[in-house]
């Protein structure tokens, strides 16, 4: 179902239960105040499902794979049921692998390990660094930020057409946007790319928390996508998808878990026989319970139900949207423009702000937590606020006072445990800052914008 289509009532259903949903915070003008986080394009809090599903395995953790007891034997079943579970979470075809990792830069960069000799790989400029810089033994091209998704898959499709010499080529595409929240034309990328003898990895960081995403409907070749997106609460990730450039590939780690059968030769070397399934590229001890976190994300978001999920979604990204749109002062940052399918991410800036130090305020002042900075984005960002290549500016609050111009945005953003109270709180804020400026005052410290202590303003 398209984003369009889903009617968009916030009664469809209550937010998720998530951990921290009841912390409180101080003000630094006094008081203390439920705190909204909006910063779930960085690190989703983790479903209250997920963490209560851990802690009930948590007695029973065993070694994974090489133990003859019944705890190891009870992880290993755990471990690799978890395995089918985000296997069908993500619509994988027959002979598909899921490959656990660390994250979504961990899972790009070992598919960039595993690319064929003279594997020349194209990207927009628009993607987040995981899929942005993990191809540098490769021959990239880069592509210019489209602005329709229809210039998208015209600018692959001239690319691939050019390339020469003709040979194995990947694309690299983002499913959502980190920065502007907008959904990329996923299936027909796949399409062109597919047309013109090429392979597509999606990075679905951004879209998989928000949406279904299914393998064999988007007909990518890969899907990576990271657990702490995804309301999990442990550092691990997925790369799933077709096996042959994974199979023939040099072990990403090696080392125990990676390897079949290990021999002394008689000249004194030694002879290694390296598995072909998943388990080739998955040395050492596995991360049995970040793993274990990621299947039950994924089956309590399937319960939930996305259709739900995504018509709650779209309730507060209108009253997100709308409610900047009443101040003249803000400018939301777009690659496709205000009709474009999106997710809860947004970014912009504000005219006579510095994005840190509104950032700062939204914090210290309100208690919410948004983001501000090139969110790991750096030429995308740079493309929407039409910066000159070498101006300053980093993934981060540069150096810049409260009131100068800086080279960063502020970006909120929010998923399936979001009330309305706290977008509704956000958009409140944002109005007050604007029309009555920060009631404290501010000054940078180790390049990041904070309160001056016991300074009103």
């Amino acid at each position: 179902m398209s984003v369009s289509a889903v009617a968009a009532d916030s009664s469809v259903c209550a937010p998720l239960a998530v951990l921290g949903r009841d912390v409180t915070v101080p003000l630094v003008t006094g008081g203390e105040v439920t705190y909204a986080a909006l910063d779930y394009a960085a690190s989703a809090p983790a479903l209250q499902r997920v963490w209560d599903d851990v802690a009930a395995y948590a007695p029973y953790y065993g070694s994974v794979h090489r133990g003859a007891g019944y705890l190891s034997q009870l992880s290993t079943d755990l471990f690799e049921n978890s395995r089918k579970t985000v296997a069908e979470f993500l619509g994988c075809r027959e002979g598909d692998q899921v490959v656990f990792t660390r994250s979504t830069t961990d899972s790009l960069n070992l598919l960039a390990a595993a690319l064929p000799a003279d594997c020349q790989v194209f990207v927009f400029e628009t993607e987040h660094h995981a899929s942005l810089l993990p191809w540098r033994d490769a021959r990239v091209t880069y592509l210019n930020a489209p602005r329709t998704p229809d210039e998208a898959v015209h600018t692959l499709e001239r690319a691939l057409a050019d390339r020469d010499p003709y040979g194995p080529a990947l694309v690299c595409v983002t499913g959502a946007s980190n920065v502007t929240g907008e959904l990329w034309p996923v299936r027909e990328l796949a399409a062109a790319a597919h047309a013109h003898g090429a392979r597509i990895v999606l990075d679905a960081a951004q879209l998989a928390p928000h949406h279904p995403v299914s393998i064999a409907e988007l007909d990518v070749d890969w899907v990576a996508f990271s657990g702490h997106k995804l309301y999990a609460p442990f550092g691990s990730g997925v790369l799933a998808g077709r096996s042959d450039w994974l199979r023939d590939a040099e072990p990403y780690l090696a080392g125990g878990g990676a390897s079949r059968k290990v021999a002394r030769r008689a000249d004194g070397g030694v002879d290694v026989e390296w598995h072909d399934t998943a388990a080739r590229h998955e040395a050492g001890s596995p991360n049995v319970i970040g793993v274990y976190s990621i299947a039950a994300a994924c089956k309590a978001l399937t319960e939930a139900g996305f259709d739900e999920l995504v018509a709650r979604e779209q309730h507060l990204i209108r009253t997100v949207r709308e409610g900047l749109a009443e101040v003249p002062q803000v400018r939301i940052l777009s690659l496709f423009g205000d009709d474009a399918p999106r997710v809860g991410v947004i970014s912009f800036v504000v005219d006579g702000w510095n994005s840190s130090h509104f950032a700062a305020a939204l914090s210290a002042e309100y208690g919410i937590g948004v983001r501000d900075g090139l969110f790991c984005a750096h030429p995308l960002v740079r493309t929407l606020l039409e910066s000159e290549p070498d101006e300053p500016g980093e993934c981060g609050a540069p150096e810049a006072a409260p009131g100068e111009k800086s080279l960063n945005a502020i970006r909120v953003s929010f998923g399936a445990g979001t009330p309305d109270e706290h977008v509704e709180r956000f958009v409140r804020a944002v109005k007050e800052l604007v029309a009555d400026g920060a009631r404290w005052s501010y000054r940078t410290e180790d390049g990041r914008c904070v309160p001056d202590t016991g300074a009103a303003a």
